[in-house]
């Protein structure tokens, strides 16, 4: 395995741009140490510009627990490059030291034990403090959203998305893009947009009908003045929303990633001025990195969709990638050095929220609270508890989606269940209760409907390599983000190396051993289908119902699935 250290030579060999990162700041301090605000917010200014990238907050007001994955595999170029790197690998590629900070934020071994050491982390309170001591250190720096905001918790579903933008707006972005954020349905969508004081960006944002950019609703790109040069911000909304999400709710919008558009926007920013391009992306960080590699000419890209949190940027060509992690657990900073028109060099900081160290602002704590006071019964009520950690994170399975697979086969008298492999749902630990929000955390969505269909042997087959093909399809861009769906009552082998229609082999019914018959019919139950008029109880109301009636979850470890790499 490439060293951290070469890894890194290489890539700024390559970029012949100055850099560094403040990660080791923070990242070195074990669970025996205090850690202090001033500590994890220490960032010494460098050069003219400050960039701050938040992403995939995912309607997340308060603090949570969130469990990195131990499982997230690459293949083709990305096989054993980062973010496909977990677990003490990782660690030793960042030179991590067991049981520090950085190991309970940035991976997922002894999570349970490390989050009793360093508690919950995120929660928008917190995020603004992070926001605004940057401002006060560089009063405009650029706050950028990469977007999946307005999407994920019991309050954005019952408000529409309201309760999360009134919180953002109080933080004063300037400028987001999008992805969830369409599942509430063009109406809303548009008149949620229509009132915000900062722009939704999206390139690749067009009208289905004419195919031609929505440019009064979406602009491609804002160009702002900062630091005496001019910044050209690109927005790129998720690419495959038509795909991964139920089209008949923007029926009105196409997406794709749409590389040559920005190559041109790129062309059209820089005649117009712009000393520096950012690319403000939910594409998904494979993806931008071989967008990297195509298009020429973008400074940075601000990566989101895929959940990855990296203490350092990855260089590829003179392009600098950062991912900032999910559900306000992170903030990045990024200072750049911008003279003539060219990134003369960058200092980046991944800023970890522990919600315990960092003082929540009180303006926006009162406002948090007032957004949830409606709700605060329904929210707080107690379901169960959990002798098991609960997480969602990982390629194949996380014991949140092995809860809702056992409730929908009691529930719904199913031989097998389906979950799909979303990247976002907060962590319980053992001990903990489940409250009725803990439940709308990895369950909330606009179709959460819970289906119960017969399908063939042969056409479950079909789904499974589907989905794995929109994962790991050695092209980059024709990967669509997520993870593999989850399976209740079924096993099955996959070999990520292999090609569509090969992957899946050995597919077998649980509750008798016997091999899956394709011919025979199968009764199959999940939820969170794309097809309109689909019936069925909604999932977060079936889940309660079984963790009620089994009152304390312990499950067993899950090997149904067999992983060939």
């Amino acid at each position: 395995m490439i060293s951290r250290r070469d890894f890194l030579q290489v890539g700024l060999a390559a970029s012949a741009i100055v850099g560094s990162s403040a990660f080791g700041t923070w990242g070195r301090l074990s669970a025996n140490q205090a850690l202090t605000q001033d500590q994890l917010l220490q960032f010494k200014t460098y050069g003219n510009v400050s960039l701050i990238h938040i992403t995939d907050i995912h309607a997340q007001l308060k603090p949570v627990f969130f469990r990195e994955p131990s499982v997230n595999l690459g293949v083709g170029m990305n096989k054993g490059a980062v973010p496909h790197i977990t677990g003490a690998d990782f660690r030793r590629l960042y030179g991590i030291e067991d049981g520090s900070a950085s190991h309970y934020a940035l991976s997922s071994d002894d999570f349970a034990a490390l989050a009793q050491s360093y508690g919950r982390v995120g929660g928008l309170d917190r995020v603004a403090t992070v926001i605004n001591a940057i401002r006060a250190d560089r009063p405009d720096a650029l706050l950028l959203d990469g977007g999946d905001t307005w999407h994920g918790s019991y309050t954005c579903y019952h408000t529409q998305g309201q309760d999360i933008v009134n919180v953002m707006n109080a933080l004063k972005p300037d400028a987001m893009t999008m992805h969830w954020e369409f599942t509430l349905g063009s109406e809303r969508l548009l008149e949620l947009v229509e009132s915000l004081p900062f722009s939704v960006l999206g390139q690749n944002i067009f009208d289905r009908e004419w195919d031609e950019p929505m440019l009064e609703i979406f602009p491609p790109y804002k160009m702002f003045e900062r630091g005496g040069v001019q910044i050209a911000v690109i927005g790129q909304a998720f690419p495959y929303l038509p795909i991964a999400n139920p089209h008949w709710k923007f029926p009105e919008f196409s997406f794709g990633i749409r590389d040559e558009n920005i190559a041109a926007m790129i062309d059209e920013v820089r005649s117009a001025g712009a000393d520096c391009v950012v690319l403000l992306s939910h594409n998904g960080f494979d993806v931008d990195k071989k967008l990297a590699s195509v298009v020429p000419g973008i400074d940075i890209i601000l990566s989101g969709h895929t959940h990855d949190a990296l203490p350092e940027p990855v260089i590829i060509d003179k392009t600098i990638i950062v991912p900032s992690g999910s559900n306000g657990k992170f903030v990045s900073r990024i200072d750049l050095d911008i003279d003539s028109g060219i990134v003369r060099g960058y200092k980046h900081k991944l800023i970890p929220v522990f919600s315990d160290v960092i003082e929540p602002d009180p303006t926006v704590t009162s406002l948090i609270d007032a957004q949830r006071a409606p709700f605060n019964d329904a929210l707080s009520e107690v379901i169960g508890t959990t002798d098991t950690m609960l997480y969602r994170r990982g390629n194949f399975n996380g014991t949140w989606d092995d809860l809702i697979c056992d409730g929908i086969l009691v529930e719904r008298d199913a031989e097998i269940a389906l979950s799909p492999g979303v990247r976002w749902g907060t962590s319980l630990i053992p001990k903990q209760e489940i409250t009725r929000e803990d439940i709308w955390n990895v369950t909330s969505m606009t179709y959460g409907e819970t289906y119960r269909v017969e399908m063939t042997g042969e056409f479950l087959k079909v789904v499974l390599e589907d989905v794995a093909d929109n994962i790991f399809n050695p092209d980059p861009f024709l990967q669509q983000g997520g993870d593999m769906v989850r399976t209740g009552g079924l096993g099955y082998h996959i070999d990520v190396n292999k090609s569509i229609g090969e992957r899946i082999s050995e597919m077998t019914l649980l509750s008798t051993g016997e091999p899956i018959d394709p011919h025979r019919n199968y009764v199959v139950a999940g939820w969170a289908s794309v097809n309109e008029g689909t019936e069925g109880p909604q999932i977060w109301d079936l889940v309660e119902n079984y963790i009620r009636e089994i009152g304390v979850v312990e499950l067993e470890p899950n090997y149904s699935v067999k992983v060939v790499v």
